[in-house]
């Protein structure tokens, strides 16, 4: 195990405070990328004690990288409009950041009051892109390849209480 339930609730309570107190008077919607995020925001969400929304986007990468950009898709766009509302991106993991940049890029558009990141794992090492406004990190991570908690290998596992390194067959790495 890498990180127990007890360790990802106490992370997580402790977020959801900062949070909180960071948006006391604030139109708060938390937007959660599907499908890895759902079991965090679900968590985070009842740790978030001012009033707040939930709203779901899902990406889809494809084809690699052209010139340093992500190749994405949105195949689930918000329901509700995000004009002058402060927007909180929940993500479960932000790595090269190129996803998660054109999300914000997109969402921005929009004419949020604020814009801002909460990941619960975090990889900074590995980051492309140097301006996303991540203000919440639960952990930062090494570069293991996790299961639990919303992490899957192959749609399993996501349902795991805990964060494990999953051990994968050497040609499986490739």
């Amino acid at each position: 195990m890498y990180l127990s339930r007890r360790d990802l609730a106490v992370r997580v309570g402790e977020l959801g405070a900062e949070i909180s107190a960071d948006y006391l008077d604030s139109d708060l919607l938390l937007v959660t990328v599907l499908r890895g995020a759902v079991i965090f925001v679900s968590d985070l969400s009842r740790a978030v004690t001012t009033p707040h929304a939930l709203e779901f986007v899902a990406l889809a990468g494809y084809g690699g990288r052209l010139g340093g950009r992500a190749n994405v898709r949105l195949l689930k766009d918000l329901d509700v409009p995000i004009s002058a509302r402060d927007v909180l991106v929940i993500e479960d993991v932000v790595d090269t950041g190129l996803t998660l940049n054109y999300l914000l890029k997109t969402l921005a558009l929009r004419s949020p009051n604020s814009l801002g990141v909460c990941t619960l794992l975090d990889r900074p090492y590995r980051r492309l892109v140097d301006d996303l406004p991540i203000r919440y990190v639960g952990f930062t991570v090494p570069d293991e390849f996790f299961v639990g908690y919303g992490f899957d290998l192959d749609q399993r596992y996501r349902g795991l209480p805990d964060i494990h390194v999953a051990r994968l067959p050497a040609d499986a790495a490739a």
